[in-house]
């Protein structure tokens, strides 16, 4: 563990994301998953379990900061695995199937202990004030995407 505290800046933060998702994605690699269908799945479970198909495709291309023909790809990969599934009630909407739900929980549990281990120690004002800068930054740097 570094003796030094740095500045947060953006390689700082860019450091503690990329070593974070390696653990991450190592984990979602175990169960033949991605970080891009990871993110949908989350976005589905976030809306529920059964979102809208244009709302799904704006979520997760805001998420990854990537287009939503990337989205359709991806949501197209995870119906072909049978994760999602268009929900029958509502054609214009997709669903979780109760494999994308195991999928979800399974690795939802397993990065939880991971990220357990990470934060483990740090005072929880830390924490706070570190996801107050984080959410300024993300809001600052959206705002910078779009435009203003």
């Amino acid at each position: 563990m570094s003796t030094t505290a740095p500045t947060a800046n953006g390689r700082v933060i860019a450091l503690a994301h990329y070593a974070a998702r390696a653990l991450l994605e190592d984990v979602l690699t175990r169960h033949g998953a991605t970080f891009h269908q990871s993110v949908t799945l989350r976005a589905v479970v976030a809306a529920g379990g059964s979102v809208g198909r244009g709302e799904l495709d704006r979520d997760v291309a805001g998420s990854l900061k990537t287009g939503e023909s990337v989205v359709r790809s991806v949501i197209d990969e995870l119906t072909h695995a049978k994760l999602l599934e268009e929900d029958p009630a509502d054609a214009s909407r997709i669903r979780l199937t109760d494999a994308g739900r195991e999928l979800y929980e399974t690795t939802t549990e397993e990065t939880a202990e991971i990220s357990a281990r990470l934060y483990a120690g740090i005072p929880a004002g830390d924490l706070a004030v570190a996801g107050r800068v984080l959410t300024l930054v993300t809001e600052r740097a959206n705002a910078e995407l779009d435009g203003g």
